[in-house]
């Protein structure tokens, strides 16, 4: 395990750069945020990461106690990596910097990778605020992911695949609503009146995001 570097400044934004500035780190947690990971998960969702610095990360980041490694009971049997209740209170630390990064998203680049759950972030500003709470499945261009909207703050915020679930609303957005939504050029209510969005189901959360259009 690599020695802690510091700042070495009295400085609460310096303290927290010592734990997750480095490269890759916060980008671990927007992964973990979803619930737990094995680590080949967490390497095929994290690409361009070399296996030697993702495995320092983690290792830094149990000895930081942002996250633990625990063994799966049978018949999984696989060490998965999770978030503890600090790390996982990194999420809006996060949101606000996917905010912030709105305006340097531009077009894709041919190189960009993209992945589904990763526009759960953006998503999940867009529904501050929403009535009521439940679990969303989501399906857009890159694939299918699920968040729970109202998520206590011990449970996960959003998770990759379909709803593990009967999800209480079903929200489709086309290619360019979901670029719009992550650009912060729109937001979920102008998507789904101008046919961008759609949501299916007959919750009260449904109903509210349907309504709010």
């Amino acid at each position: 395990m690599s020695p802690r570097r510091s700042y070495d400044q009295y400085c609460s934004a310096a303290r927290a750069l010592d734990l997750v500035g480095d490269r890759w780190t916060l980008l671990i947690v927007r992964e973990l945020l979803a619930g737990p990971r094995r680590y080949t998960d967490l390497h095929a969702d994290l690409p361009g990461v070399s296996t030697d610095v993702l495995a320092s990360r983690l290792r830094d980041m149990e000895r930081d106690r942002l996250a633990t490694r625990r063994r799966l009971p049978p018949p999984g049997a696989a060490y998965v990596y999770e978030l503890t209740a600090r790390g996982r209170a990194l999420l809006p630390v996060l949101q606000a910097l996917g905010e912030w990064g709105q305006a340097e998203l531009g077009e894709p680049r041919p190189t960009d990778a993209v992945r589904a759950h990763w526009f759960a972030l953006p998503l999940l500003r867009a529904l501050r605020g929403a009535q009521g709470a439940g679990l969303v499945e989501v399906c857009v261009e890159a694939g299918v992911f699920h968040l729970y909207v109202g998520a206590g703050e011990d449970a996960p915020a959003y998770g990759d695949g379909p709803a593990p679930a009967e999800p209480d609303a079903r929200l489709v957005l086309d290619a360019a609503a979901c670029t719009a939504l992550a650009r912060g050029e729109t937001d979920l209510a102008a998507a789904l009146r101008q046919g961008g969005a759609t949501v299916s189901g007959d919750s009260a959360l449904a109903k509210a995001l349907r309504d709010a259009a």
